[in-house]
Parts: C-alpha cells; sequence; structure tokens
C-alpha cells in the first residue's frame, strides 16, 4: 500500500518554486505534503499531492521535469513519542529509512502523517502490520 510522490526537478533560482507552485494552484491541485532539498544548481520539490495524475500531467505540460516515486505514509498519534515508536519497528525489521518528512492531519484527531522512503517497501509494511498504527493509501491522501 503505498502513495505516489511527485519529484519535481527545479532550478535554484528566484521564482522557480513560485512558478510551479502557481501551475498547481491554478489547476485546483492540493499540495498535502511537502519537501525541498536543494543543491547548487538546482532543487527537488516532493510532493504529495490530492490528484497525482493530473498534477503529474500539467507539471510537464508546463515544462517541470518530474518523476514519481512509491513511499510509505503512515498516521501516527501526534504525541510525545509516536515517531519513536514508529522507528522502533523498523528497527527491528531492519528497515533502512532513505529519507522521511512530515505533514500534519487536522486538530481534531490529533494525528500526523510520516512519510518514508524506505530500502525494503515490503519489510517495512510487514513491520507496520505488527503495531497499531495505520498506513495511508493514494485515495485517502485527497480527504486528510
Amino acid at each position: 500500500m503505498s502513495v505516489k510522490q511527485i519529484s519535481v526537478f527545479l532550478e535554484n533560482k528566484p521564482g522557480t518554486l513560485e512558478s510551479m507552485t502557481a501551475v498547481l494552484a491554478e489547476n485546483k491541485i492540493d499540495i498535502r505534503g511537502l519537501s525541498l532539498a536543494e543543491t547548487k544548481d538546482f532543487g527537488i520539490a516532493r510532493l504529495i499531492v490530492d490528484d497525482v495524475y493530473e498534477a503529474t500531467t500539467v507539471l510537464k505540460d508546463s515544462g517541470f521535469v518530474n518523476s514519481l516515486t512509491p513511499l510509505l505514509v503512515v498516521e501516527i498519534p501526534d504525541e510525545t513519542g509516536g515517531l519513536h515508536k514508529l522507528l522502533g519497528a523498523f528497527s527491528q525489521a531492519n528497515v533502512n529509512v532513505e529519507y522521511m518528512y512530515a505533514f500534519l492531519g487536522d486538530s481534531i484527531t490529533d494525528k500526523a502523517y510520516m512519510i518514508f522512503r524506505v530500502a525494503d517497501t515490503k519489510a517495512a509494511e510487514k513491520a507496520l502490520k505488527k503495531t497499531k498504527l495505520k498506513l495511508i493509501d493514494q485515495d485517502e491522501i485527497a480527504d486528510i
């Protein structure tokens, strides 16, 4: 059960990120999660959105090079130690986390959402089944 992340390659200059978000806003695409990494000449915006197909299409049509990566999105309690418990399950299953970032849910549910790129998705999913944590699928992203 995975969610598709869109990685958008951006020239590292003023206004490029704003141009990308303008394309998404004009097409009514909601960004649910975002991570931005940079080097001297370019950056990579990693996005979780409500409509992956539409987002990749409009970004490509607007000249933004992008690719898709499957990730795990895990709902955790927004409380002290919530992430620690999740990482403990991964450690016990010998799952390596390549990178991660987060987004918060609403204040009503007291949930946070951790986004993981792991070396072994199947092992990570198996480890999570032993916990009470919920994996989020692509269809649920629009409802968060």
